[in-house]
C-alpha cells in the first residue's frame, strides 16, 4: 500500500451551526455544536479511506487539543511520525456553518505553527512515498523556513502535492516560489489560482501555473466547488471535469476530501482525468454529510460513480489539446 506523508498541519475544529451569520455586534444561538479533528486531518482521512497508508509528519501539541487529535488519528489508523511539542498545545479553529452550507473560519495556531529542522529529523521517507504540504504551515512565521527547506530537499523521485489554501497571499513570495518549483501536482481553488497566476480565467491560470510557477509539475487541478474541477497536464492536454449535483448541507472539508481522493487515485495509477472525476465524486458525497472529516470510502465512491454513470462526459469531446 502506497504511503502518504502529510507534512502540513492538523487542528481541532469547534463547529457551530447557525442559520445566517450575525450582524456586527449582534448575537446568534447555534442550532448545534461539535468538536472535531480538522485542518489537514480531513485530507488525510480522505486518502486513508480510499486506500493509502497515511502518516502525519506535522507538529502536534501537548494538551487537550493534542490528545484529542491523536485519538482521532488513531481511530483512522494514521500514525504520527514527529514527537509531540513539549510546551504548546495543538491549535484550534472556530468553524461557523450556515444554512447555505457555507463555512466561515477563525483560527488560533498552536504547535503546528512552530517547526524547526530538528522536528523534521525523525521523518524517514520511503522510495514510493507521496508527500503533501499545505499553505497553512508555510504561512506561519515559526514554521515556514524549516518546512520549505525540507520540501526543497525531497528526493526528485518522490511526488510532492501542494495545496496553497486560502492563506496563499500570506506566504512570502520567496517561500511560495520555492515550494511551487518543487511541486509535482498542484491543487487549488479558483480564488487561490487567481491569487498566484493573476487571471480571471481558469484555463489561463492553469496554463500560467504550469509555465511560470511550477516548471516541474505533472499537472494542475483548479477546483470550482459544485461545478467540478479543471485539470491541465504538462503536455498541454486539459479538461473541465464536471461535478455532481447533490443536496449540500456542509461544505467544510470538501476541498480536502477532493485532494485526498485525487492523490489516492493517482497513487493507484488511475489516469489523471479519471482521478479528478473520482475526486469530484468524493467531494460531492462529503458535502451531503455533516462534519469536516466526512470523506467517503473507496467503495462508496465506486457505488456513487456507478449510479451517476449516465452523467459521465464524453472525454474526447471535452478534451482540449494545445
Amino acid at each position: 500500500m502506497t504511503r502518504l506523508v502529510h507534512a502540513g498541519s492538523a487542528v481541532v475544529d469547534y463547529v457551530y451551526r447557525i442559520d445566517t451569520l450575525p450582524l456586527p455586534g449582534a448575537e446568534k444561538v447555534a442550532s448545534s455544536y461539535a468538536r472535531v479533528a480538522g485542518g489537514g486531518f480531513n485530507m488525510m482521512v480522505a486518502a486513508a479511506r480510499t486506500g493509502m497508508n497515511v502518516v502525519f509528519a506535522g507538529q502536534h501539541g501537548t494538551g487537550p487539543n493534542g490528545d484529542y487529535l491523536r485519538a482521532a488519528f488513531a481511530a483512522e489508523g494514521i500514525e504520527t511520525l514527529a514527537p509531540r511539542a513539549a510546551e504548546l498545545d495543538t491549535g484550534n479553529c472556530v468553524v461557523i456553518i450556515t444554512n447555505d452550507a457555507e463555512r466561515t473560519f477563525v483560527s488560533w495556531p498552536g504547535a503546528e505553527g512552530r517547526l524547526d529542522a530538528n522536528a523534521m529529523k525523525p521523518i524517514a521517507l520511503k522510495g514510493d512515498d507521496w508527500v503533501f504540504g499545505s499553505g497553512y504551515t508555510l504561512s506561519y512565521p515559526g514554521s515556514r523556513e524549516a518546512l520549505a527547506d525540507w520540501i526543497a530537499a525531497l528526493p526528485v523521485t518522490i511526488p510532492f502535492v501542494f495545496d496553497p489554501t486560502p492563506v496563499v497571499s500570506e506566504i512570502p513570495i520567496a517561500i511560495l516560489s520555492r515550494i511551487l518549483s518543487r511541486t509535482t501536482w498542484l491543487s487549488c481553488n479558483t480564488t487561490e489560482a487567481t491569487a498566484i497566476a493573476g487571471s480571471a480565467e481558469i484555463a489561463t491560470n492553469a496554463e500560467r501555473l504550469l509555465s511560470d510557477f511550477c516548471p516541474d509539475a505533472a499537472g494542475v487541478v483548479i477546483r470550482s466547488g459544485s461545478a467540478g474541477a479543471f485539470l491541465r497536464l504538462r503536455d498541454g492536454t486539459s479538461q473541465d471535469v464536471p461535478g455532481f449535483a447533490v443536496n449540500a448541507i456542509d461544505t467544510n472539508g470538501a476541498g480536502d476530501t477532493h485532494i485526498g481522493a485525487f492523490v489516492s487515485a493517482l497513487a493507484r495509477a488511475v489516469p489523471p482525468f479519471d482521478a479528478v472525476r473520482y475526486a469530484n465524486a468524493a467531494a460531492a458525497i462529503s458535502v451531503t454529510r455533516h462534519g469536516g472529516s466526512s470523506a467517503p470510502t473507496h467503495s462508496e465512491i465506486q457505488g456513487f460513480l456507478a449510479e451517476r454513470a449516465s452523467e459521465a462526459p464524453e472525454r474526447e469531446a471535452e478534451k482540449i489539446n494545445d
